[in-house]
Protein backbone atom coordinates (compact mmCIF):
# COMPACT_ATOMS: atom_id res chain seq x y z
CA UNK A 1 0.00 0.00 0.00
CA UNK A 2 1.24 3.56 -0.60
CA UNK A 3 -0.80 6.59 -0.34
CA UNK A 4 -0.08 10.44 -0.91
CA UNK A 5 -1.47 13.26 0.74
CA UNK A 6 -2.56 16.63 -1.22
CA UNK A 7 -4.19 19.87 -0.52
CA UNK A 8 -7.54 21.20 -1.82
CA UNK A 9 -6.29 23.73 -3.54
CA UNK A 10 -3.99 21.10 -5.75
CA UNK A 11 -6.47 18.99 -7.93
CA UNK A 12 -4.38 19.33 -10.97
CA UNK A 13 -2.25 16.93 -9.08
CA UNK A 14 -5.06 14.00 -8.91
CA UNK A 15 -4.38 13.86 -12.42
CA UNK A 16 -1.25 11.94 -11.35
CA UNK A 17 -0.83 9.07 -9.80
CA UNK A 18 2.46 7.50 -9.33
CA UNK A 19 2.71 4.16 -11.24
CA UNK A 20 0.75 2.97 -13.99
CA UNK A 21 1.03 -0.44 -11.97
CA UNK A 22 -1.24 0.97 -9.52
CA UNK A 23 -5.04 1.06 -9.21
CA UNK A 24 -5.70 4.58 -7.77
CA UNK A 25 -8.81 6.27 -5.70
CA UNK A 26 -9.73 9.50 -3.86
CA UNK A 27 -11.33 10.94 -0.65
CA UNK A 28 -11.51 13.76 0.87
CA UNK A 29 -12.31 14.79 4.45
CA UNK A 30 -15.74 15.41 3.96
CA UNK A 31 -16.61 12.40 2.00
CA UNK A 32 -14.21 9.50 3.23
CA UNK A 33 -16.30 6.86 1.62
CA UNK A 34 -16.29 8.39 -1.41
CA UNK A 35 -13.90 6.26 -3.91
CA UNK A 36 -13.33 7.94 -7.24
CA UNK A 37 -10.69 5.77 -9.66
CA UNK A 38 -8.41 7.69 -12.02
CA UNK A 39 -7.40 5.92 -15.12
CA UNK A 40 -3.91 4.22 -15.78
CA UNK A 41 -2.79 7.07 -18.34
CA UNK A 42 -3.34 10.17 -16.09
CA UNK A 43 -1.03 8.44 -13.77
CA UNK A 44 2.55 10.10 -13.78
CA UNK A 45 5.00 10.83 -11.29
CA UNK A 46 5.91 13.80 -8.84
CA UNK A 47 8.34 14.85 -6.65
CA UNK A 48 7.23 12.30 -3.59
CA UNK A 49 9.62 10.95 -0.77
CA UNK A 50 8.94 7.36 0.92
CA UNK A 51 8.57 7.43 4.48
CA UNK A 52 9.98 4.90 7.13
CA UNK A 53 6.15 3.91 7.34
CA UNK A 54 5.79 3.21 3.48
CA UNK A 55 3.45 6.66 2.96
CA UNK A 56 4.66 8.99 0.29
CA UNK A 57 4.02 12.35 0.95
CA UNK A 58 4.22 14.83 -1.84
CA UNK A 59 6.60 18.05 -0.79
CA UNK A 60 4.88 20.96 -0.49
CA UNK A 61 4.51 23.86 1.71
CA UNK A 62 1.03 25.26 0.66
CA UNK A 63 -1.05 21.60 0.82
CA UNK A 64 -3.83 20.69 3.39
CA UNK A 65 -4.31 17.31 4.38
CA UNK A 66 -8.41 16.87 3.38
CA UNK A 67 -7.55 15.14 -0.25
CA UNK A 68 -6.31 11.54 -0.25
CA UNK A 69 -4.89 9.39 -2.76
CA UNK A 70 -4.48 5.71 -2.29
CA UNK A 71 -2.61 3.52 -4.29
CA UNK A 72 -2.69 0.00 -4.67
CA UNK A 73 -2.50 -3.19 -6.59
CA UNK A 74 -5.98 -4.26 -5.12
CA UNK A 75 -9.39 -2.29 -4.66
CA UNK A 76 -8.36 0.55 -1.12
CA UNK A 77 -10.68 1.86 1.27
CA UNK A 78 -9.78 5.13 2.52
CA UNK A 79 -10.79 7.29 6.02
CA UNK A 80 -10.67 10.41 6.96
CA UNK A 81 -7.15 10.15 9.08
CA UNK A 82 -5.07 9.37 5.73
CA UNK A 83 -4.75 5.57 6.51
CA UNK A 84 -5.47 2.86 4.05
CA UNK A 85 -6.72 -0.81 4.03
CA UNK A 86 -6.51 -3.59 1.66
CA UNK A 87 -9.00 -4.76 0.58
CA UNK A 88 -8.17 -8.81 0.87
CA UNK A 89 -4.88 -9.07 2.04
CA UNK A 90 -3.83 -12.90 2.53
CA UNK A 91 -0.81 -14.17 4.33
CA UNK A 92 1.47 -12.25 6.96
CA UNK A 93 3.28 -8.66 6.41
CA UNK A 94 6.58 -10.72 5.77
CA UNK A 95 5.58 -12.85 3.53
CA UNK A 96 4.66 -9.59 1.24
CA UNK A 97 6.41 -8.81 -1.79
CA UNK A 98 9.53 -6.80 -0.83
CA UNK A 99 9.95 -5.69 -4.90
CA UNK A 100 10.99 -2.04 -5.35
CA UNK A 101 8.40 -0.11 -7.90
CA UNK A 102 11.16 0.08 -10.44
CA UNK A 103 11.59 -4.09 -10.16
CA UNK A 104 8.06 -3.86 -10.73
CA UNK A 105 7.89 -1.72 -13.69
CA UNK A 106 10.70 -3.81 -15.20
CA UNK A 107 8.64 -6.65 -14.85
CA UNK A 108 5.73 -5.28 -16.62
CA UNK A 109 7.30 -3.93 -19.44
CA UNK A 110 6.84 -5.45 -22.59
CA UNK A 111 10.21 -7.08 -24.41
CA UNK A 112 9.35 -5.70 -28.52
CA UNK A 113 8.03 -8.53 -30.55
CA UNK A 114 10.38 -8.02 -33.92
CA UNK A 115 8.49 -11.12 -35.67
CA UNK A 116 5.16 -8.71 -35.48
CA UNK A 117 4.35 -6.16 -38.15
CA UNK A 118 4.34 -2.07 -36.44
CA UNK A 119 3.57 0.42 -38.81
CA UNK A 120 2.07 2.88 -35.98
CA UNK A 121 5.37 4.96 -36.73
CA UNK A 122 5.78 4.48 -40.19
CA UNK A 123 6.22 7.71 -41.93
CA UNK A 124 4.42 8.32 -45.68
CA UNK A 125 5.32 11.24 -48.26
CA UNK A 126 2.64 13.71 -49.42
CA UNK A 127 2.49 12.14 -53.05
CA UNK A 128 2.00 8.32 -51.84
CA UNK A 129 -0.59 10.12 -49.70
CA UNK A 130 -2.19 11.03 -53.06
CA UNK A 131 -1.48 8.28 -55.17
CA UNK A 132 -2.37 5.64 -52.90
CA UNK A 133 -4.72 6.32 -50.60
CA UNK A 134 -6.04 8.91 -53.19
CA UNK A 135 -6.39 11.90 -51.01
CA UNK A 136 -5.83 15.86 -52.10
CA UNK A 137 -3.89 18.38 -50.80
CA UNK A 138 -6.66 19.95 -49.29
CA UNK A 139 -7.24 17.05 -47.21
CA UNK A 140 -3.53 16.78 -46.00
CA UNK A 141 -3.74 20.22 -44.30
CA UNK A 142 -4.83 19.22 -41.02
CA UNK A 143 -2.77 16.69 -40.44
CA UNK A 144 0.48 16.75 -38.62
CA UNK A 145 3.63 17.03 -40.39
CA UNK A 146 6.83 16.10 -39.72
CA UNK A 147 10.07 17.83 -41.30
CA UNK A 148 12.94 14.64 -41.99
CA UNK A 149 15.67 14.66 -43.92
CA UNK A 150 15.52 14.60 -47.80
CA UNK A 151 16.80 10.90 -49.19
CA UNK A 152 18.07 12.78 -52.38
CA UNK A 153 21.73 15.01 -52.60
CA UNK A 154 21.58 18.33 -52.63
CA UNK A 155 17.66 18.54 -52.03
CA UNK A 156 16.06 20.51 -48.58
CA UNK A 157 14.22 18.80 -45.81
CA UNK A 158 10.99 17.03 -46.90
CA UNK A 159 7.78 16.92 -45.13
CA UNK A 160 5.94 13.45 -44.14
CA UNK A 161 3.05 12.52 -42.25
CA UNK A 162 2.00 9.47 -40.29
CA UNK A 163 1.08 6.41 -41.75
CA UNK A 164 -1.76 5.85 -39.75
CA UNK A 165 -2.66 9.47 -39.83
CA UNK A 166 -3.34 8.98 -43.51
CA UNK A 167 -5.11 5.74 -43.04
CA UNK A 168 -8.25 7.32 -40.68
CA UNK A 169 -8.31 10.45 -43.29
CA UNK A 170 -8.62 8.02 -46.11
CA UNK A 171 -11.65 6.34 -44.56
CA UNK A 172 -12.88 9.50 -43.61
CA UNK A 173 -12.91 10.90 -47.17
CA UNK A 174 -13.82 7.51 -48.64
CA UNK A 175 -16.17 6.17 -45.87
CA UNK A 176 -14.55 2.93 -45.14
CA UNK A 177 -11.47 0.82 -46.90
CA UNK A 178 -13.35 -0.77 -49.24
CA UNK A 179 -15.00 2.38 -50.97
CA UNK A 180 -11.39 2.91 -51.06
CA UNK A 181 -9.87 -0.16 -53.43
CA UNK A 182 -13.20 0.18 -55.60
CA UNK A 183 -12.00 3.75 -56.33
CA UNK A 184 -8.05 2.54 -56.80
CA UNK A 185 -9.07 -0.55 -58.89
CA UNK A 186 -11.02 1.97 -61.09
CA UNK A 187 -8.22 4.43 -61.31
CA UNK A 188 -5.58 1.30 -62.38
CA UNK A 189 -8.10 0.36 -65.17
CA UNK A 190 -8.25 4.22 -66.14
CA UNK A 191 -4.50 3.97 -66.69
CA UNK A 192 -4.33 1.24 -69.03
CA UNK A 193 -6.32 3.23 -71.14
CA UNK A 194 -4.06 5.99 -71.31
CA UNK A 195 -1.04 3.82 -71.93
CA UNK A 196 -0.96 4.87 -75.88
CA UNK A 197 0.16 8.04 -74.59
CA UNK A 198 3.00 6.71 -73.07
CA UNK A 199 5.23 7.33 -75.17
CA UNK A 200 4.57 11.12 -75.51
CA UNK A 201 4.99 11.25 -71.62
CA UNK A 202 8.12 9.84 -71.73
CA UNK A 203 9.63 12.46 -74.46
CA UNK A 204 8.51 14.80 -72.07
CA UNK A 205 10.00 13.61 -69.38
CA UNK A 206 13.34 13.17 -71.39
CA UNK A 207 13.22 16.58 -72.12
CA UNK A 208 12.25 17.89 -68.73
CA UNK A 209 15.06 15.51 -67.06
CA UNK A 210 17.93 17.27 -69.60
CA UNK A 211 16.80 20.71 -69.07
CA UNK A 212 17.23 20.54 -65.35
CA UNK A 213 19.97 17.83 -65.22
CA UNK A 214 23.20 18.57 -62.89
CA UNK A 215 25.66 20.61 -64.34
CA UNK A 216 28.74 18.19 -63.66
CA UNK A 217 26.48 15.42 -64.79
CA UNK A 218 25.94 17.68 -68.64
CA UNK A 219 29.32 18.03 -68.77
CA UNK A 220 30.51 14.46 -68.31
CA UNK A 221 28.11 13.39 -71.27
CA UNK A 222 28.97 16.00 -73.12
CA UNK A 223 32.59 14.89 -72.97
CA UNK A 224 31.52 11.51 -73.73
CA UNK A 225 30.05 12.20 -77.12
CA UNK A 226 32.79 14.51 -78.12
CA UNK A 227 35.47 12.12 -77.63
CA UNK A 228 34.03 8.19 -78.05
CA UNK A 229 31.01 9.88 -80.29
CA UNK A 230 33.19 11.42 -82.43
CA UNK A 231 35.71 8.09 -82.91
CA UNK A 232 32.54 5.97 -83.58
CA UNK A 233 31.09 8.32 -86.00
CA UNK A 234 34.18 9.20 -88.03
CA UNK A 235 34.44 5.74 -88.04
CA UNK A 236 31.04 4.48 -89.57
CA UNK A 237 31.23 6.67 -92.51
CA UNK A 238 34.69 5.70 -93.50
CA UNK A 239 33.87 1.92 -92.83
CA UNK A 240 31.10 2.54 -94.98
CA UNK A 241 32.40 4.47 -97.75
CA UNK A 242 35.19 1.33 -97.53
CA UNK A 243 32.81 -1.34 -98.17
CA UNK A 244 30.79 0.36 -101.21
CA UNK A 245 34.63 0.45 -102.87
CA UNK A 246 35.61 -3.27 -101.84
CA UNK A 247 32.15 -4.52 -103.49
CA UNK A 248 33.03 -2.77 -106.67
CA UNK A 249 36.57 -4.30 -106.70
CA UNK A 250 35.27 -7.88 -105.85
CA UNK A 251 32.40 -7.42 -108.53
CA UNK A 252 35.08 -6.21 -110.88
CA UNK A 253 38.19 -8.59 -110.29
CA UNK A 254 36.51 -11.90 -108.31
CA UNK A 255 39.52 -12.09 -105.38
CA UNK A 256 38.96 -14.02 -102.78
CA UNK A 257 40.56 -11.54 -100.45
CA UNK A 258 38.81 -8.23 -101.69
CA UNK A 259 35.40 -10.62 -100.81
CA UNK A 260 36.92 -10.99 -97.15
CA UNK A 261 37.76 -7.37 -97.09
CA UNK A 262 34.47 -6.23 -98.32
CA UNK A 263 32.80 -8.41 -95.97
CA UNK A 264 35.18 -7.00 -92.80
CA UNK A 265 34.06 -3.54 -93.63
CA UNK A 266 30.91 -4.72 -93.79
CA UNK A 267 30.89 -5.84 -90.40
CA UNK A 268 32.60 -2.75 -88.91
CA UNK A 269 29.65 -0.57 -90.46
CA UNK A 270 27.09 -2.25 -88.89
CA UNK A 271 28.76 -3.00 -85.27
CA UNK A 272 29.90 0.42 -85.32
CA UNK A 273 26.37 1.52 -85.54
CA UNK A 274 25.24 -0.83 -82.70
CA UNK A 275 28.39 1.07 -80.95
CA UNK A 276 26.52 4.56 -81.79
CA UNK A 277 23.28 3.26 -80.66
CA UNK A 278 24.71 1.87 -77.11
CA UNK A 279 26.73 5.02 -76.90
CA UNK A 280 23.61 7.51 -76.69
CA UNK A 281 21.54 5.01 -74.79
CA UNK A 282 24.24 4.85 -71.97
CA UNK A 283 23.81 8.80 -71.22
CA UNK A 284 19.55 8.09 -70.91
CA UNK A 285 18.64 9.09 -67.30
CA UNK A 286 17.52 6.32 -64.68
CA UNK A 287 13.94 5.41 -64.72
CA UNK A 288 12.25 3.70 -62.53
CA UNK A 289 12.53 0.20 -64.15
CA UNK A 290 16.38 1.08 -64.49
CA UNK A 291 16.99 2.97 -61.28
CA UNK A 292 20.71 2.64 -62.12
CA UNK A 293 20.04 4.00 -65.55
CA UNK A 294 21.66 2.72 -68.78
CA UNK A 295 25.37 2.78 -67.88
CA UNK A 296 26.07 -0.96 -69.03
CA UNK A 297 24.42 -0.05 -72.66
CA UNK A 298 28.14 0.82 -73.99
CA UNK A 299 29.01 -2.86 -73.09
CA UNK A 300 26.24 -4.52 -74.36
CA UNK A 301 26.57 -3.26 -77.61
CA UNK A 302 30.18 -3.98 -77.67
CA UNK A 303 29.54 -7.20 -77.03
CA UNK A 304 26.67 -7.67 -79.68
CA UNK A 305 29.66 -5.92 -81.83
CA UNK A 306 31.73 -8.57 -80.86
CA UNK A 307 29.71 -11.93 -82.01
CA UNK A 308 28.69 -10.05 -85.20
CA UNK A 309 32.77 -9.59 -85.69
CA UNK A 310 33.25 -13.21 -84.96
CA UNK A 311 29.87 -14.64 -86.91
CA UNK A 312 29.73 -12.62 -89.94
CA UNK A 313 33.45 -11.47 -90.56
CA UNK A 314 35.31 -14.57 -89.15
CA UNK A 315 32.80 -17.03 -90.66
CA UNK A 316 31.72 -16.16 -94.08
CA UNK A 317 36.15 -14.94 -94.81
CA UNK A 318 36.74 -18.73 -93.83
CA UNK A 319 34.18 -19.97 -95.54
CA UNK A 320 35.14 -17.99 -98.73
CA UNK A 321 38.94 -19.02 -98.59
CA UNK A 322 38.03 -22.81 -97.82
CA UNK A 323 35.74 -22.04 -100.90
CA UNK A 324 38.69 -20.88 -102.68
CA UNK A 325 41.28 -24.03 -101.97
CA UNK A 326 38.56 -26.54 -102.96
CA UNK A 327 37.60 -24.97 -106.26
CA UNK A 328 39.77 -22.24 -107.37
CA UNK A 329 38.69 -20.08 -110.10
CA UNK A 330 41.32 -17.52 -112.17
CA UNK A 331 41.77 -13.68 -111.39
CA UNK A 332 41.20 -11.00 -113.59
CA UNK A 333 43.26 -7.62 -113.54
CA UNK A 334 43.96 -6.68 -109.83
CA UNK A 335 44.20 -3.10 -110.68
CA UNK A 336 41.26 -1.49 -109.08
CA UNK A 337 41.67 -3.86 -106.44
CA UNK A 338 44.68 -2.22 -105.66
CA UNK A 339 44.15 1.07 -105.67
CA UNK A 340 41.07 -0.13 -103.65
CA UNK A 341 42.96 -0.97 -100.96
CA UNK A 342 45.82 1.56 -101.29
CA UNK A 343 42.35 4.31 -100.60
CA UNK A 344 40.87 2.03 -97.68
CA UNK A 345 44.67 1.55 -96.32
CA UNK A 346 44.69 5.55 -95.93
CA UNK A 347 41.08 6.04 -94.53
CA UNK A 348 41.39 2.87 -91.96
CA UNK A 349 44.97 4.05 -90.96
CA UNK A 350 43.55 7.58 -90.11
CA UNK A 351 40.88 6.29 -88.44
CA UNK A 352 43.41 4.23 -86.62
CA UNK A 353 45.15 7.40 -85.78
CA UNK A 354 42.15 9.03 -84.51
CA UNK A 355 41.14 5.79 -81.73
CA UNK A 356 44.68 5.80 -80.94
CA UNK A 357 44.75 9.57 -79.88
CA UNK A 358 41.68 8.85 -77.97
CA UNK A 359 42.91 6.33 -76.17
CA UNK A 360 45.71 7.87 -74.66
CA UNK A 361 43.89 10.75 -73.16
CA UNK A 362 41.19 8.28 -71.79
CA UNK A 363 44.11 6.24 -70.16
CA UNK A 364 46.02 9.94 -69.03
CA UNK A 365 42.32 10.36 -67.63
CA UNK A 366 42.05 7.49 -65.44
CA UNK A 367 45.49 7.39 -64.47
CA UNK A 368 46.33 4.19 -66.83
CA UNK A 369 48.92 3.04 -69.15
CA UNK A 370 47.85 2.59 -72.67
CA UNK A 371 48.01 -1.23 -72.51
CA UNK A 372 46.01 -1.10 -68.97
CA UNK A 373 43.25 0.96 -70.78
CA UNK A 374 42.91 -1.03 -73.85
CA UNK A 375 43.24 -4.62 -71.61
CA UNK A 376 40.35 -3.47 -69.43
CA UNK A 377 37.98 -2.30 -72.31
CA UNK A 378 37.90 1.02 -70.19
CA UNK A 379 36.26 3.02 -72.74
CA UNK A 380 34.37 -0.19 -74.93
CA UNK A 381 33.51 1.57 -77.77
CA UNK A 382 36.45 3.40 -78.52
CA UNK A 383 38.01 -0.01 -77.57
CA UNK A 384 35.79 -1.87 -80.75
CA UNK A 385 37.07 0.96 -83.03
CA UNK A 386 40.51 0.62 -82.26
CA UNK A 387 40.62 -3.12 -82.66
CA UNK A 388 38.79 -3.20 -85.50
CA UNK A 389 41.31 -0.24 -87.40
CA UNK A 390 43.81 -2.17 -86.29
CA UNK A 391 42.75 -5.59 -87.89
CA UNK A 392 41.96 -3.64 -90.80
CA UNK A 393 45.45 -2.20 -91.39
CA UNK A 394 46.60 -5.87 -90.85
CA UNK A 395 43.74 -6.99 -93.16
CA UNK A 396 44.38 -4.67 -95.87
CA UNK A 397 48.43 -5.58 -96.16
CA UNK A 398 47.69 -9.26 -95.57
CA UNK A 399 45.12 -9.25 -98.77
CA UNK A 400 47.47 -6.62 -100.77
CA UNK A 401 50.32 -9.29 -100.28
CA UNK A 402 48.12 -12.34 -100.98
CA UNK A 403 47.03 -10.83 -103.78
CA UNK A 404 50.49 -9.57 -105.09
CA UNK A 405 51.15 -13.41 -104.81
CA UNK A 406 48.81 -14.37 -106.78
CA UNK A 407 49.29 -11.81 -109.50
CA UNK A 408 53.02 -12.69 -109.60
CA UNK A 409 52.70 -16.82 -109.57
CA UNK A 410 49.51 -16.71 -111.15
CA UNK A 411 48.15 -19.45 -108.50
CA UNK A 412 44.50 -18.29 -106.55
CA UNK A 413 45.61 -20.20 -103.95
CA UNK A 414 47.45 -17.54 -102.04
CA UNK A 415 44.50 -15.43 -102.93
CA UNK A 416 42.18 -17.85 -100.50
CA UNK A 417 45.04 -18.06 -98.06
CA UNK A 418 44.70 -14.12 -98.01
CA UNK A 419 40.94 -14.50 -97.12
CA UNK A 420 41.29 -17.27 -94.39
CA UNK A 421 43.77 -15.00 -92.92
CA UNK A 422 41.56 -12.25 -92.46
CA UNK A 423 38.82 -14.44 -90.92
CA UNK A 424 41.38 -15.23 -88.81
CA UNK A 425 42.60 -11.82 -87.10
CA UNK A 426 39.03 -10.98 -87.20
CA UNK A 427 37.83 -14.15 -84.85
CA UNK A 428 41.17 -13.12 -82.78
CA UNK A 429 39.79 -9.47 -82.38
CA UNK A 430 36.16 -10.60 -81.78
CA UNK A 431 36.79 -13.34 -79.04
CA UNK A 432 39.35 -10.00 -77.27
CA UNK A 433 35.82 -7.83 -77.24
CA UNK A 434 33.04 -10.77 -76.45
CA UNK A 435 36.20 -11.66 -73.46
CA UNK A 436 36.70 -8.11 -72.25
CA UNK A 437 33.05 -7.07 -72.49
CA UNK A 438 32.03 -9.78 -70.88
CA UNK A 439 34.25 -9.19 -67.94
CA UNK A 440 32.54 -5.41 -67.56
CA UNK A 441 29.08 -7.01 -67.65
CA UNK A 442 29.61 -9.22 -65.21
CA UNK A 443 30.50 -6.64 -62.48
CA UNK A 444 34.36 -5.92 -62.51
CA UNK A 445 36.31 -3.71 -59.55
CA UNK A 446 37.07 -0.61 -60.19
CA UNK A 447 42.03 -0.51 -60.38
CA UNK A 448 43.40 -1.47 -57.10
CA UNK A 449 45.10 2.38 -56.60
CA UNK A 450 41.59 4.31 -57.03
CA UNK A 451 39.71 1.66 -54.68
CA UNK A 452 43.00 1.83 -52.27
CA UNK A 453 42.58 5.76 -52.15
CA UNK A 454 38.64 5.58 -51.47
CA UNK A 455 39.25 3.83 -48.26
CA UNK A 456 41.98 5.48 -46.81
CA UNK A 457 39.53 8.85 -47.47
CA UNK A 458 36.46 6.22 -45.47
CA UNK A 459 39.45 5.22 -42.66
CA UNK A 460 40.52 9.18 -42.29
CA UNK A 461 37.05 10.29 -40.86
CA UNK A 462 36.47 10.35 -37.56
CA UNK A 463 33.06 8.93 -37.46
CA UNK A 464 34.54 5.61 -38.95
CA UNK A 465 36.33 3.13 -36.99
CA UNK A 466 35.92 0.53 -39.28
CA UNK A 467 35.41 -0.35 -43.00
CA UNK A 468 34.59 -3.81 -43.61
CA UNK A 469 33.18 -6.34 -47.02
CA UNK A 470 34.35 -3.31 -49.34
CA UNK A 471 33.07 -3.68 -53.16
CA UNK A 472 33.08 -1.02 -55.76
CA UNK A 473 32.05 -2.55 -59.15
CA UNK A 474 32.23 0.00 -62.21
CA UNK A 475 29.26 0.51 -63.73
CA UNK A 476 29.94 1.93 -67.37
CA UNK A 477 30.95 5.26 -68.44
CA UNK A 478 33.44 5.31 -65.73
CA UNK A 479 30.70 5.41 -63.18
CA UNK A 480 31.70 3.75 -60.28
CA UNK A 481 28.90 2.00 -57.44
CA UNK A 482 30.93 2.25 -53.89
CA UNK A 483 29.84 -0.22 -50.88
CA UNK A 484 30.80 -1.39 -48.04
CA UNK A 485 30.05 -2.13 -43.81
CA UNK A 486 30.84 0.16 -41.94
CA UNK A 487 31.66 0.71 -37.52
CA UNK A 488 30.75 4.16 -36.91
CA UNK A 489 32.34 5.62 -33.54
CA UNK A 490 29.12 5.75 -31.41
CA UNK A 491 31.23 8.18 -28.81
CA UNK A 492 32.25 10.26 -31.85
CA UNK A 493 28.69 10.29 -32.76
CA UNK A 494 27.36 11.27 -29.41
CA UNK A 495 29.95 13.66 -29.19
CA UNK A 496 28.83 15.72 -32.25
CA UNK A 497 25.21 15.48 -30.90
CA UNK A 498 25.79 17.00 -27.58
CA UNK A 499 28.05 20.02 -29.50
CA UNK A 500 24.92 20.81 -31.19
CA UNK A 501 22.56 20.95 -28.04
CA UNK A 502 22.87 23.46 -24.91
CA UNK A 503 24.48 21.09 -22.20
CA UNK A 504 23.08 23.55 -19.58
CA UNK A 505 19.56 23.17 -20.47
CA UNK A 506 20.01 19.39 -21.15
CA UNK A 507 21.19 19.57 -17.78
CA UNK A 508 17.99 20.57 -16.25
CA UNK A 509 16.10 18.08 -18.18
CA UNK A 510 18.03 15.27 -16.59
CA UNK A 511 17.47 16.76 -12.88
CA UNK A 512 13.72 17.17 -13.58
CA UNK A 513 13.84 13.29 -14.20
CA UNK A 514 11.72 11.77 -11.04
CA UNK A 515 10.18 8.74 -12.65
CA UNK A 516 10.60 6.02 -14.97
CA UNK A 517 8.30 7.46 -17.40
CA UNK A 518 10.15 10.13 -17.70
CA UNK A 519 13.73 8.58 -18.06
CA UNK A 520 12.27 6.85 -20.85
CA UNK A 521 10.60 9.80 -22.60
CA UNK A 522 14.15 11.73 -21.98
CA UNK A 523 16.10 9.19 -23.86
CA UNK A 524 13.91 8.58 -26.80
CA UNK A 525 13.32 12.06 -27.69
CA UNK A 526 17.51 11.94 -27.61
CA UNK A 527 18.40 8.71 -28.55
CA UNK A 528 15.56 9.43 -31.79
CA UNK A 529 17.54 12.87 -32.61
CA UNK A 530 20.90 10.75 -32.34
CA UNK A 531 19.57 8.29 -35.11
CA UNK A 532 19.12 10.72 -36.90
CA UNK A 533 22.25 12.25 -36.49
CA UNK A 534 23.60 9.65 -37.92
CA UNK A 535 21.86 9.45 -41.44
CA UNK A 536 22.84 12.90 -41.18
CA UNK A 537 26.68 12.19 -41.28
CA UNK A 538 26.29 9.35 -43.70
CA UNK A 539 25.03 12.23 -46.17
CA UNK A 540 28.23 13.64 -45.22
CA UNK A 541 30.40 10.89 -46.00
CA UNK A 542 28.67 9.92 -49.11
CA UNK A 543 28.85 13.92 -50.66
CA UNK A 544 32.68 14.18 -49.67
CA UNK A 545 33.16 11.04 -51.72
CA UNK A 546 31.70 12.12 -54.56
CA UNK A 547 33.64 15.04 -54.73
CA UNK A 548 37.05 13.76 -53.96
CA UNK A 549 36.35 11.05 -56.48
CA UNK A 550 34.20 12.44 -59.18
CA UNK A 551 33.46 8.64 -60.80
CA UNK A 552 31.25 7.77 -57.58
CA UNK A 553 27.81 7.79 -58.70
CA UNK A 554 26.53 5.27 -56.13
CA UNK A 555 27.07 5.29 -52.31
CA UNK A 556 25.89 2.35 -50.18
CA UNK A 557 27.45 2.66 -46.58
CA UNK A 558 25.97 -0.48 -44.37
CA UNK A 559 25.74 0.30 -40.70
CA UNK A 560 27.38 -2.36 -38.33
Amino acid sequence: MHKAVFGKNSKAFLRSCFHQNLYCVTSSNKHPDSKVPWRNEDCRSYAVQSTSNGYLHYKDSFLKRDIHVSCANHDTVSGNDGSSKVADRKGDAGKQSAKTLSEKRKEERKKMDFTKTFTERNFITPLRAMNDYLLKSGDLEGLRKITRRSPFEDNPPISVYLRRDVELKSIEVWGSQEALQRELKKRQEEDVKHKNSLLQVKRILKEYSRSTMHEELRKRQELILRTSGRVVMTAVIINATNFALKVVAWIYTGSHSMFAEAIHSLADTGNQLLLVYGLRKSLDAPTQYHPYGYHNMRYVASLISGVGIFFLGTGLSIYHGIHGIMHPESIDSLYWAYVVLAGSFVSEGGTLGVAIRETIHGAKREGMTFAQYVLRGQDPSVNVVLLEDIAAVFGICIAAGCMGLTSYTGLPIYDAVGSLAIGGILGAVASFIIYTNTAALVGRSIPTEQLHAINKEMENDVMIRAIHDVKATDMGNNYVRYKAEVDFDGRQLTRSYLDSQDLDVLLEEMKKLNSIEEVETFMLKHGESIVDMLGGQIDRIEISLKKKHPGIRHVDLEVL
